[in-house]
């Protein structure tokens, strides 16, 4: 790890997995302790642990969990009593395409994972954690790379190592653009209703010595109009076959906003949260969460009683929009159902 990449929020441990607990944070470090499948379920349910593709690593090891639970409590009917783990994971949240990723890719592992599954499996899901770490280096790098000029970034909710194995898809971006002396400044929109700007990506920004200033949501138009950010970077929860892409409520304005101001828009994600089976954006489901996070915070109501409240997690946005996508196997410019399906060869 360099200087501006020091934090990792995935730890396997003999006694099962250590997550850095995303709700309490800048102001407290804890970390949540899962000893089976139902508490991996419930950290990302709960948003202990967020973010495509932290969620999908989490998920495969609580297979691992699963699996040496199940063969713990029968060696001969291991395969039949980790269903019920599989459901719970595939259950805890539906918008994230890489949760589901990692459950097949941990389901084709099982069907050669012979004698001692808990070994295999323990392989698998850290054969993915890495390989999650490599190709957002490798994003960084291909990122970085588009931004030509020195200038100042946008970037909404939390993309990097919070939300990763580790450097982040987005925000690996803007850590190898910083590094490379072509981002001088990042601005983070706040993301309500968690505050994923405001409590994580700043914190993250703040622990790797890049400069961040924190706006309001909806400030991020006046701030484009007056030419101080040239691109927006954001990352992605589920991209369809034909480049529309799902991320977290708020990036579909940006885009638009982008748009009319000549602002560049980039997304970075891994191959592996392209949903090649969904044609476009219609179809993604779009997860909606309590009305109380959005008239509460922190436990103290904030709205007027008796007011209802309308909270989708996800918004689209239409490939239209996008400038580019960054993937670690390469770039797709101006991405349509084409030049996407190029990354599939």
């Amino acid at each position: 790890m360099n200087q501006h990449d020091t934090v990792r929020p995935i730890q396997w441990t003999p006694q099962g997995l250590r997550l850095l607990d995303q709700r309490v944070l800048p102001g407290e470090v804890r970390y949540v302790d899962c000893r089976s499948a139902a508490d991996v379920a419930a950290a990302i349910r709960d948003m202990a642990v967020r973010g495509a593709p932290a969620i999908g690593i989490a998920a495969a090891y609580g297979v691992v969990l699963a699996a040496r639970q199940a063969y713990a409590e029968d060696p001969a009917r291991w395969r039949e009593l980790i269903e019920p783990g599989l459901a719970a994971l595939a259950a805890s949240r539906p918008t994230a395409v890489n949760l589901f990723w990692a459950l097949a890719r941990m389901r084709d592992r099982l069907a050669t994972a012979g004698a001692d599954p808990v070994a295999a499996l323990l392989d698998e899901a850290r054969a993915i954690q890495e390989e999650d770490l490599a190709a957002n280096l490798c994003m960084g790098e291909h990122g970085a790379a588009l931004l030509g000029e020195p200038g100042a970034v946008l970037t909404h909710c939390n993309t990097g190592s919070l939300a990763t194995a580790g450097y982040g898809t987005a925000l690996g971006v803007i850590r190898s653009g910083y590094e490379a002396g072509k981002i001088t400044h990042v601005y983070a929109d706040e993301t309500r209703p968690w505050l994923q700007g405001a409590r994580l990506t700043a914190w993250e920004l703040i622990q790797d010595a890049i400069p961040v200033t924190l706006i309001a949501d909806a400030a991020a138009p006046l701030l484009m109009r007056r030419g101080q950010v040239r691109w927006v970077i954001v990352g992605a929860d589920r991209i369809a076959a034909n480049g529309d892409v799902a991320n977290k409520i708020g990036t579909y304005g940006l885009a638009i906003a982008a748009r009319a101001h000549g602002v560049k828009f980039m997304v970075v994600a891994p191959t592996s949260t392209i949903d090649w089976a969904i044609e476009t954006g219609d179809e993604i489901p779009i997860e909606s969460r309590l009305d109380d996070e959005l008239l509460s915070m922190q436990g103290q109501r904030i709205a007027a009683e008796g007011a209802a409240a309308w909270n989708p997690v996800f918004d689209v946005t239409p490939a239209e929009y996008i400038d580019v996508i960054v993937t670690e196997k390469g770039v797709v410019q101006r991405p349509r159902r084409e030049t996407l399906a190029r990354l599939r060869e």
